[in-house]
């Protein structure tokens, strides 16, 4: 049996308001509803794969939607819509106007409406992408960072609070709580948090949800924190003699209790609600129509109480609000503890088309322009209507700053010579860069970067080490800082960097957002790193120090796979430099790709190698030098040939100078040894698929760093996973012997290190004659 979409109690006292804003949500629960079952039992589906879809998760949230759209929501908020209350969105947008009716029956159709919101993917507006638990929800907080940094660069990005609308099961993630944990959340006061407090999971009731628990880990943050529990039928028979044992009994009953008196008839209410005598006095004066609405009467379904609660949202300090609703909330199915993914049978969808005024023969109904409902629509379609932000353009980059580096230097300490550089040859460029570390910025070199430019604050603060002699690194904060420092949550690094990434989408203010954490850490951080991708946010992450190469740090602090992470993940071209000017070149190539509709992410993987730059033999030729930059971008260059080569090796990042060892001694040993540089095993393996007929890359650098006529036996290295670059053997159909990491680390000097894992100068030797 379905609850009153309005229970009988409050219609008594509605305004006019209310019962255009309850026609409205009505309406919206039905088309989310209708749109599901749309793609499941109307749409043919010849191949029977599961399509899916959450009638019962979206109707828990459609009361709150309904009074956050039509009532409070202003044309500079952004909203992070919970993943599978998708459908409300989609019928939110229909109603007013943003999206084209030819949509509504094509949810999780190819080219049609996405599973969960996908700014990038989706035919109607969505402001934040959702769908991996707990990413979505922390999104706008980084969001909200994101357009404070951008007004610091005197840019115009409006004001608006920065909504997520959260299931109470995604505060089972950790990345909320590394989120809501970082000191700048509690000076956010436009980030409000819309827990949809259903008590059920995907399998189960939640036995004990720990409301108080959870609300005093929000406030101990530093949170406003406010909650809608009961609605105003329930409100008004606490009133009455009895209602205290009411309160009392709600209050103190489980969860399983509570969703199993949900799917109680009246009859069976009064057996099993009363548990003293006041409370069975009270429950023998309501009929039967009230007695099942005030069970279910809680404040997330409950519009007036919903706008009150929104109406006391604290802009000084971040807010969340616990509303307390009735997973599939005005449906058959409200309350069942196994609702998650159900679906609504063909009479019950029946039933609910009729209880919603709508004819199953005409299922997307707008309401007429001129009823109080479509009237509310236009007016609330005008309010929240934006105008498209015209994209500024990236001012304009170099590809060479012109030195060439000397003497003994690391990868990972180039990467913060080249950021001072840029300050000086392209400071219009360079103002646009904005750095992230979770407290690793000393260690990863960017002392001098830091110094420079100083840390981001949204107001400055007093450096008390200022007069410090004996302090190197200089933390001024100020508004006008470019170096934004997380606590140690790679989670949170990351999430920072897809919204900065963003801002071009957003505001047409492109950033060129910078992240540098321990290499080890990046598979930690790597699904809301390709989250934000998928979402659209375009930035650079930065791996370092990286691989077995950091050998007295020990296992726990070698990165083994992250070189075929980066290979793998779509929307980012990967780089592992093995020189300075390489890091250079792929840095300056990598910051030009970023902030516009056609931008890729970059993935560059540094090492704290000391290496000989010489080594690099950079051509003083400019028309040389260039030839070099444009193969090193394109992902790799010959560094050493010989006249007619009877072997080649192909090594990556830190292991060149071992490849140039081992040629110098193979030719000693009448074993001529080309060495190929690889600095982007991603790029070769598309222009590898784009030779064979499976993509569009450019092919060129095949020819130019694997020509046919130099095809040889081929040994690849790498401090990493040999099947990196396994691929290179299709190059020319060639034997090959891959040589890389594949054991967990040992802690050691450099040399002992290497020779545990075999990709030392003497095992590419052997290998190459093993080959030969």
């Amino acid at each position: 049996m379905s609850a009153p979409i309005v229970p009988p109690a409050m219609l008594d006292i509605c305004e006019d308001r209310l019962m255009v804003l309850a026609e409205i949500e009505q309406r919206v629960r039905w088309l989310a509803t209708a749109i599901i079952d749309h793609a499941n039992r109307v749409r043919p589906n010849p191949t029977g794969l599961k399509v899916g879809g959450h009638q019962a998760s979206s109707a828990s949230m459609t009361t709150l939607m309904t009074a956050l759209w039509f009532e409070h929501l202003r044309s500079g908020d952004r909203v992070s819509v919970k993943p599978h209350a998708s459908p409300v969105l989609h019928a939110i947008n229909y109603l007013l106007g943003e999206l084209d009716e030819s949509y509504l029956t094509t949810l999780r159709e190819f080219g049609g409406l996405q599973s969960y919101p996908s700014r990038s993917k989706d035919p109607d507006p969505v402001d934040y992408s959702t769908g991996s638990v707990g990413i979505g929800a922390t999104a706008p907080i980084w969001g909200a960072v994101a357009r404070r940094y951008v007004t610091t660069l005197g840019e115009q990005t409006g004001a608006g609070r920065q909504y997520s609308l959260v299931g109470d099961a995604e505060l089972d993630e950790g990345a909320v709580w590394e989120a809501l944990m970082d000191p700048m959340v509690a000076e956010l006061g436009e980030v409000v948090w819309i827990v949809d407090l259903n008590r059920q999971s995907l399998d189960r009731v939640v036995p004990n949800i720990g409301a108080p628990r959870l609300q005093g880990m929000f406030a101990a943050a530093g949170w406003q924190v406010l909650t809608v529990k009961y609605g105003q039928l329930l409100h008004e028979l606490f009133e009455r003699p009895g209602g205290d044992a009411l309160r009392t009994r709600i209050d103190e009953m489980s969860n399983p209790e509570f969703q199993r008196l949900l799917r109680c008839t009246p009859a069976q209410l009064r057996e099993r609600l009363p548990d003293t005598p006041e409370l069975a006095s009270l429950v023998r004066t309501l009929d039967d129509g009230t007695l099942h609405a005030a069970i279910r009467n809680l404040g997330g379904h409950d519009l007036q109480a919903v706008s009150d609660v929104f109406a006391q949202i604290d802009d000084t300090r971040p807010t969340v609000i616990f509303a307390y609703t009735v997973k599939g909330f005005g449906l058959a199915s409200e309350g069942h503890p196994q609702n998650h993914s159900s679906l609504l049978s063909a009479d019950q969808i029946a039933a609910l088309a009729e209880r919603s005024g709508v004819s199953l023969d005409a299922p997307w109904q707008r309401f007429g322009p001129d009823s109080p409902a479509g009237r509310a629509c236009a007016t609330t379609a005008q309010r929240l209507r934006r105008d498209p932000a015209a994209l500024a353009a990236v001012p304009a980059l170099p590809s060479d700053i012109g030195r060439t580096p000397s003497g003994k230097a690391t990868t990972q300490a180039a990467l913060g010579r080249t950021l001072l550089d840029l300050t000086r040859e392209a400071p219009e460029a360079a103002r646009r860069v904005v750095t992230l570390c979770p407290d690793v910025s000393s260690s990863t070199n960017l002392g001098g970067w830091v110094n420079k430019v100083g840390v981001w604050s949204p107001a400055e603060r007093k450096n008390w080490f200022e007069d410090d002699a004996e302090t190197i690194l200089h933390w001024r904060e100020r508004p006008t800082g470019q170096h934004i420092e997380l606590g140690i949550a790679e989670g949170n690094l990351v999430g920072a960097l897809g919204e900065l990434g963003a801002t071009w989408s957003r505001w047409g203010q492109p950033l060129l957002p910078i992240g540098i954490l321990y290499d080890p850490f990046v598979e930690r951080a790597l699904e809301p790193w390709s989250f934000g991708i998928y979402a659209g946010g375009q930035s650079i992450l930065v791996g370092t120090p990286s691989g077995v190469s950091l050998a007295p740090e020990g296992g726990a602090h070698q990165s083994i796979t992250t070189p075929s992470v980066g290979l793998e993940q779509p929307g980012c071209t990967t780089y592992e430099p093995a020189f300075a000017i390489d890091v250079e070149w792929t840095l300056l190539a990598s910051l030009a790709r970023l902030g516009r509709p056609d931008g890729t992410s970059t993935y560059l993987r540094l090492s704290t190698r000391p290496v000989d730059q010489s080594l690099a033999a950079v051509p003083s030729d400019p028309g040389a030098r260039e030839r070099r930059r444009r193969q090193a971008v394109a992902g790799a260059y010959p560094l050493r040939t010989c006249e007619q080569p009877v072997v080649t090796i192909a090594a990556m990042g830190a292991t060149v100078p071992e490849a140039l060892v081992a040629a110098e001694r193979l030719q000693s040993l009448g074993t001529a040894a080309d060495v190929v540089v690889v600095t982007s095993p991603g790029l070769l393996f598309d222009a590898v698929q784009a030779r064979s007929g499976h993509g569009t890359a450019d092919t060129w650098i095949l020819d130019a760093a694997f020509p046919v006529r130099r095809a040889t036996p081929l040994v690849t290295l790498l401090d990493g996973h040999p099947h990196t670059l396994a691929f290179l053997t299709g190059v020319n159909q060639v034997r090959a012997t891959h040589l890389g990491v594949t054991r967990f680390g040992q802690s050691g000097d450099l040399d002992s290190v290497y020779r545990y894992h075999r990709i030392d100068a003497d095992s590419v030797v052997a290998a190459a004659l093993d080959l030969l």
